[in-house]
């Protein structure tokens, strides 16, 4: 799947005074029809897309669905497959932030109140970036509650993971065929010398702590004494566990920068390292931790004065995406984001200065870059060599205008029972789980 997306994040700087609405910025309430247009150019059949949730979701069992009903329904219209994107790094004004412990279910009733309004939509990614959220929000102090603190990142953390998998739940009921793209970023921390191996390993381990918890993995000792001294119950700890079944309706999405890798110094504190090892290893570090289909969700670079930069990483990013197949991992999917350019990503959101950060397929006049002729020309050339020489999963995604069709109503129906009998497993292992930490869970 070749995709790309329009860019929503809705943090909010200044102690929550400021909300900072990219799809503002950056043009697409004005120019939705024209965005969705060029999807066509590029012969882009797959978005990542969501409506604006402090927006739409409005109060408690309240939603506005107007700009969603006009956009959805001209992506059905037009047959393009939406990957829904429920919540990016913000929240209504009247939930507060992602320390409130009621967001895990508000955010689920949306998000079950967006299956039924939209029946037709299968592909999910109900909160996107979890642990960047957590760390951006509660740990840095840039965006939303700007907490600077392990406690506050922890809490942030098991808010926006439950909330996430009671969504996932909330949306099987609807659509027992959904399938999640869990766009997550994918880190590595290199350590500068020997006294930085230390803290260098802590944030190894810390990274995959998001990812961990949606999948109902088992945390290793530090991380576990890491939740609990910070904030996280025994029972929120287990809830996690006994959510496990969930993954098999996942696909692991890899997003992947060039600010991704870090330099650790001994102290702790980190610099920007480069692609030093690239998303083709990185991205087989969390596959060989969750052996679950993949799909690099996220990628781009600012073009620069050559006018090449972003060209060349686009090729550079496909190398490596074409290295991680060919070596066996079942790669399903590539992204460039997003369709347009973005404002204020320079800075991170944390500053509204209104300016351009160039890493569109499309400049916000709406016309084409370098690197959108060469990610046209990309599919162009990849679009009929990558299936008949696929070794990955087949992924059972139906386009929006076969939702009805006898095939896609049969696997749903299949999907509706193997559901109904993972729930009852789930169950089973939540009746069983221990009172204490098992050795194996502390391992």
């Amino acid at each position: 799947m070749f995709a790309t997306g329009i860019e929503n994040s809705i943090p909010t700087i200044n102690n929550g005074r400021t909300r900072i609405d990219q799809m503002e910025k950056c043009g697409h309430y004005k120019h939705w029809r024209t965005d969705f247009e060029l999807l066509k150019e590029l012969d882009l059949q797959v978005l990542r897309y969501g409506p604006p949730l402090h927006t739409t979701f409005v109060g408690p069992g309240r939603y506005d669905w107007s700009f969603a009903d006009l956009t959805l329904c001209e992506l059905e219209r037009l047959n393009v497959i939406p990957i829904i994107d429920l919540c990016h790094f913000g929240v209504p004004d009247w939930i507060g932030n992602f320390q409130n412990p009621d967001f895990p279910e508000l955010f689920a009733t949306y998000a079950e109140a967006f299956a039924e309004r939209y029946p037709w939509v299968q592909l999910y990614t109900p909160i996107n970036e979890m642990f960047i959220c957590a760390t951006f929000s509660a740990a840095y102090g840039w965006w939303n509650e700007q907490l600077s603190s392990d406690t506050a990142f922890i809490t942030a953390l098991k808010h926006l993971v439950k909330a996430n998998v009671l969504a996932m739940e909330r949306i099987l009921k609807v659509r027992p065929d959904a399938i999640f793209v869990q766009s997550e970023s994918s880190e590595y921390f290199h350590a500068e010398n020997p006294s930085a191996i230390k803290p260098a390993e802590i944030m190894n381990a810390r990274r995959f702590l998001s990812l961990d918890l949606n999948y109902g993995r088992r945390v290793d000792s530090e991380m576990y004494e890491f939740l609990m001294d910070n904030g996280m119950t025994r029972d929120e700890y287990h809830f996690f566990l006994t959510r496990s079944s969930l993954r098999h309706h996942c696909i692991m999405g890899n997003d992947y920068y060039v600010t991704n890798e870090h330099r650790v110094r001994a102290d702790g504190s980190t610099t920007a390292a480069g692609d030093v090892f690239g998303y083709d290893e990185i991205t087989r570090q969390y596959y060989d931790r969750y052996r679950l289909p993949v799909m690099h969700t996220e990628t781009n670079l600012m073009e620069g004065p050559n006018g090449d930069e972003a060209v060349n990483w686009l090729w550079k990013q496909w190398a490596n995406v074409l290295r991680v197949r060919n070596t066996g991992v079942p790669i399903v999917g590539f992204t460039w984001y997003s369709l347009t350019d973005q404002v204020d990503w320079d800075v991170a959101l944390r500053e509204e200065n209104n300016r351009v950060t160039p890493v569109g397929l499309y400049d916000l006049d709406r016309n084409i870059r370098p690197v959108g002729r060469c990610y046209k020309q990309l599919i162009d050339d990849w679009c009929d060599v990558l299936p008949a020489q696929s070794v990955c999963l087949t992924v059972p995604v139906s386009r929006p205008q076969d939702y009805d069709e006898a095939p896609v109503r049969r696997h749903r129906e299949r999907m509706r029972r193997m559901r109904k009998q993972e729930t009852k497993e789930d169950s089973r292992h939540a009746e069983a789980k221990p009172s204490r930490p098992s050795v194996d869970e502390v391992a």
